[in-house]
């Protein structure tokens, strides 16, 4: 952690650590949500489903009004392919974009120096790049059916490691492997986690969760956090609870 981030007021800090996820239909309710929660949250992100339905417009709206955005759209593919799609997710404005480790070395290698050069010759900040891991949706079992005899801390500590010896500016982990992460990358490796789940929410179709204290002390940056927030009755009271958590242990 930075001396100027050290100095910041622990509130501004736990908000943020929070991304929102609009893991929605569509852009009108997106829309919704943000004007709900833009003073609430650190960023927002857009993933597959919104992305299909409105498109690379709508998340360039969303950056040019302000808004930190995390273009959660997995690219993996040839080095070439991801490469150029990076840079079209900067030209949208975009905060933080994430690519398959699995794609190796030399995708994630080709998108950080292709995406960096892109931003210097435009004088635009280059966007986190981020590797994802293990899906945390993903069980040791999931592995074993697509030929991975690792389990799924050992993969995201080999993922992770290639990620950082790659360029990358972090990793998508779930908060179970976040402190072996930390270990091993160390304290400027970004970490984001999704499959946070409040005490006493669902943990839908995540496998491998955990509280949003719990992912704090586990070494995670930044908390991606959806339905918990977007299907609550009162969306602001149920982030005022998990920033108060997050809180929590900042003053332990």
């Amino acid at each position: 952690m930075t001396e100027a981030k050290r100095a910041e007021p622990a509130a501004t800090q736990a908000r943020d650590r929070l991304i929102v996820a609009l893991d929605v239909e569509r852009a009108e309710n997106a829309r919704r949500i943000v004007d709900e929660l833009r003073d609430l949250a650190g960023a927002f992100k857009v993933g597959l489903q919104l992305f299909t339905s409105a498109g690379p417009d709508f998340v360039r709206e969303l950056c040019e009004s302000g808004l930190n955005i995390f273009l959660d759209l997995k690219f993996h593919d040839i080095p070439n392919t991801v490469a150029r799609a990076g840079v079209e997710a900067a030209r949208l404005g975009v905060w933080m974009f994430n690519i398959h480790a699995l794609g190796g070395n030399l995708m994630m290698r080709q998108t950080v120096y292709e995406v960096g050069n892109f931003c210097e010759s435009n004088g635009i900040s280059r966007p986190k790049i981020i590797a994802v891991t293990v899906l945390t949706s993903s069980s040791d079992d999931t592995l074993r059916e697509i030929g991975i005899q690792d389990n799924a801390g050992g993969q995201v500590a080999r993922l992770s490691a290639l990620a950082k010896q790659s360029g990358l500016d972090g990793v998508v982990a779930s908060p179970l492997e976040s402190s072996g992460v930390r270990a091993e990358c160390g304290p400027e490796f970004t970490i984001v986690t999704p499959g946070i789940r409040p005490k006493n929410a669902s943990n839908d179709d995540q496998r491998r969760v955990m509280t949003p204290s719990g992912a704090v002390r586990s070494g995670a940056d930044f908390l991606v956090i959806g339905r918990p927030i977007t299907e609550a009755e009162d969306r602001r009271n149920a982030v005022d609870r998990i920033l108060k958590e997050i809180l929590s242990v900042a003053n332990e």
